[in-house]
C-alpha cells in the first residue's frame, strides 16, 4: 500500500510540478486555480490575499463562542454523496491565528468535489485554550460531524481527518483517540501536513511558532515532560492509514518532524510551510492526490 511508504525525493514528489490536472479523478472538477503555474514556498501574506466566496456554514459544535466550525460542500451536485474532509488550521496553538487564513483551501477542496467541515477551536490566549483545552475542542468538533452532517448530504462513513502545523498535531492526536472509538470506521485517513509530532524536540527551537510550545502546554519540556509525551502523537498509536506530508523547504516546522516521526511520510521538494494551504502551489497538488487515494470521489 502506498500509504505505508516512508519516501525521500519520491519522483512523483519532486516532479509535482509536472502533474498535469489529467492526472485527477475523472468525476472531480479540479479548482480553476490549478490550471497556473504551480508554485513553491509561498508566504502567508500570499495565503491570507487569496479571494474567498464565502458559502459556508457557520455551526457550533459546543457552547463556547470558539467552539464551532465551518461546513463547506461542493457546488456541482453528483450522484454520490460527498466525503467529508474534517480540517483544523494551524497557528502556533495562538488566538491570534484564527479560521480565515484556511478558508482558500476550504473552497478549493469543495471545488474539488470534497465537503469540507474546518473547525474554529480555543487556543492560546482564549479561555480554556491550550493543552488539553484545544485537542478536547477538535475532538468534540469530530464526533459532531459524525453524528449530524449525514442531514446535509456528506457521506459521514467515508472522512479524511487533516490538519497544518499546529492542527496538524491536534488531527493526529484526535485520530489516535478516534482510532478506538465506536465509530472509527468512519475515518478513513488522517494527514498531517507539516505537522508537529515531537513537541518537546519542537518546543526546543527558536522560532516564534517554537516559543509558543511552552505556552500552549503550560510548561517547559524539562519541568512537564509528561505533558510533552501526551501531547506528541505516537507512531505506535496512530490511525492505521496516516500519513505526513511535508515540504522541504519549510523553515517553521523542521523536516525531522517528519522524517524522525517514525510515521509514513511523504516529502515535496522546495515545498514551504504555508504551500499546504495554498491552492496555487505544487504542494497542494500533492494533497488533492492524496486525498483521492485515500479518499476517492
Amino acid at each position: 500500500m502506498l500509504w505505508l511508504l516512508r519516501t525521500v525525493g519520491f519522483g512523483l514528489l519532486s516532479a509535482c510540478s509536472a502533474l498535469p490536472t489529467a492526472e485527477l479523478a475523472t468525476n472531480t472538477k479540479p479548482s480553476a486555480v490549478l490550471t497556473a503555474a504551480p508554485l513553491y514556498n509561498v508566504s502567508f501574506n500570499s495565503v491570507l490575499a487569496l479571494p474567498v466566496k464565502n458559502q459556508d456554514m457557520k455551526l457550533a459544535y459546543g457552547k463556547a463562542a470558539l467552539q464551532f466550525g465551518l461546513l463547506s460542500l461542493p457546488v456541482t451536485k453528483v450522484s454520490t454523496k460527498p466525503p467529508l474532509v474534517i480540517f483544523v488550521h494551524g497557528g502556533c496553538w495562538l488566538n491570534a491565528y484564527d479560521i480565515g487564513h484556511s478558508k482558500a483551501l476550504s473552497q478549493a477542496l469543495t471545488e474539488a468535489g470534497y465537503a469540507v467541515w474546518s473547525l474554529e477551536y480555543r487556543r492560546v490566549g482564549d479561555e480554556g485554550g491550550g493543552w488539553p483545552g484545544s485537542f478536547d475542542d477538535i475532538v468534540q468538533g469530530v464526533h459532531y460531524a459524525q453524528a449530524q452532517f449525514e442531514q446535509y448530504g456528506v457521506d459521514v462513513n467515508r472522512i479524511a481527518l487533516m490538519g497544518h502545523s499546529a492542527g496538524g498535531q491536534l488531527a493526529l492526536l484526535a485520530g489516535e483517540k478516534l482510532a478506538g472509538d465506536k465509530k472509527a470506521a468512519q475515518i478513513q485517513a488522517v494527514i498531517g501536513l507539516a505537522a508537529i509530532t515531537d513537541m518537546a524536540s519542537y518546543a526546543k527551537g527558536s522560532n516564534s511558532c517554537q516559543s509558543a510550545t511552552a505556552q500552549f502546554i503550560g510548561a517547559s519540556p524539562e519541568k512537564a515532560p509528561e505533558l510533552y509525551q501526551q501531547a506528541s502523537p505516537s507512531p505506535d498509536k496512530i490511525h492505521p492509514k496516516t500519513l505526513l506530508l511535508q515540504g522541504s523547504a519549510d523553515q517553521i516546522v523542521p523536516t525531522t518532524q517528519a522524517t524522525d516521526s517514525g510515521m509514513p511520510y511523504r516529502m515535496v521538494e522546495k515545498a514551504g510551510h504555508f504551500d499546504w494551504i495554498h491552492p496555487q502551489s505544487a504542494a497542494y497538488s500533492q494533497l488533492i492526490l492524496t486525498l483521492q487515494e485515500f479518499v476517492p470521489l
